[in-house]
């Protein structure tokens, strides 16, 4: 049976490993992000992937530095022939090229669009009406590999990225599956694992890594775009705006739904010109506050 190392470290990569351990696939190790301080505590949190790694008897690695050449002979002592990468960090290439059967990723977007950090939410920023995932070998340039699966689903008009994340989590969980088994089979048979390069394409969209001034809500724009923008980053990192509401500014307001309007007034609504309208505020969390919809804010302001 095949030795595979599985790198992850958010909720997103735990259903792959949980999927190949519980089908009985050989993973003789596990590498996740060190530990960091979380919370107002800063007590230390595992992530995710070390959380489940633990409850079921894997071993964890967790370099500070992938290059390092003590964790370069602690990878190579585990005698991998494969490697999984699932929301991870970029490898070098003394990582990536040590199995001999190489190492594949798991990608959340329809490759070779949305090559990046943050697929899910750029294809919904975007306003795409359908995603995916894929399989890849890793190569020197990020996201470019030859593909081995790819499948794709619908995203909702009114979805945000919290659902299609779900979705795609369970699609990819199976795809992982799908592609060891049959890099697996291929090993067994001793022919190529079946690969296509990744079609060319001028017009291809990134996904770069968003911060806080990339969530910052633009109330100049058409309030079509600022529907699709509130939608792909809610529920996280969260879409936010300085808004003033019965004359209080309030400043970083974190924004989780939003509508069209025509309106310019209209009772228990926060509204908020655009660019060709309104935009109807359903869902926000003032700075200290919890999240609530905009009539419970209103009610506990005691405002119209």
């Amino acid at each position: 049976m095949i030795r595979i190392i599985y790198m992850g470290t958010p909720d997103f990569a735990v259903a792959p490993l949980q999927a190949l351990v519980e089908q009985g696939y050989n993973i003789v190790a596990v590498v996740t992000m060190p530990d960091k301080p979380a919370g107002r505590g800063h007590h230390i949190q595992y992530s995710p992937v070390k959380q489940y790694a633990l409850s079921v008897g894997l071993p964890v690695l967790q370099p500070e530095k992938l290059k390092a050449p003590e964790f370069v002979e602690e990878l190579r002592s585990y005698h991998a022939d494969l490697q999984i990468v699932v929301a991870f960090r970029m490898l070098p290439e003394v990582v990536w090229a040590m199995p001999r059967l190489g190492t594949f990723n798991l990608h959340a977007s329809l490759l070779p669009q949305y090559r990046g950090a943050a697929p899910i939410n750029w294809a919904v920023i975007n306003g795409d009406k359908e995603t995916g995932v894929t399989t890849f070998m890793l190569k020197h340039e990020i996201d470019t590999g030859d593909m081995i699966l790819q499948e794709r689903i619908a995203i909702g008009e009114d979805e945000d990225v919290g659902s299609v994340h779900d979705r795609l989590m369970e699609l990819g969980t199976r795809l992982v599956v799908q592609t060891v088994d049959l890099i697996a089979e291929s090993d067994a048979s001793g022919q190529p694992l079946p690969t296509r390069p990744q079609p060319e394409s001028a017009d291809l969209r990134p996904a770069p890594k968003l911060f806080k001034e990339t969530c910052q809500i633009r109330f100049d724009q058409e309030g079509a775009r600022i529907v699709n923008f509130v939608r792909g980053l809610s529920p996280y990192p969260a879409a936010w705006a300085d808004i003033e509401i019965g004359g209080r500014m309030y400043e970083g307001v974190k924004i989780y739904k939003v509508a069209r309007s025509s309106q310019a007034q209209q009772k228990g609504h926060i509204l908020v010109p655009c660019a060709d309208g309104y935009i109807d505020i359903l869902e926000l969390q003032l700075p200290g506050k919890k999240r609530m919809n905009a009539q419970a804010l209103l009610n506990g302001l005691r405002l119209d």
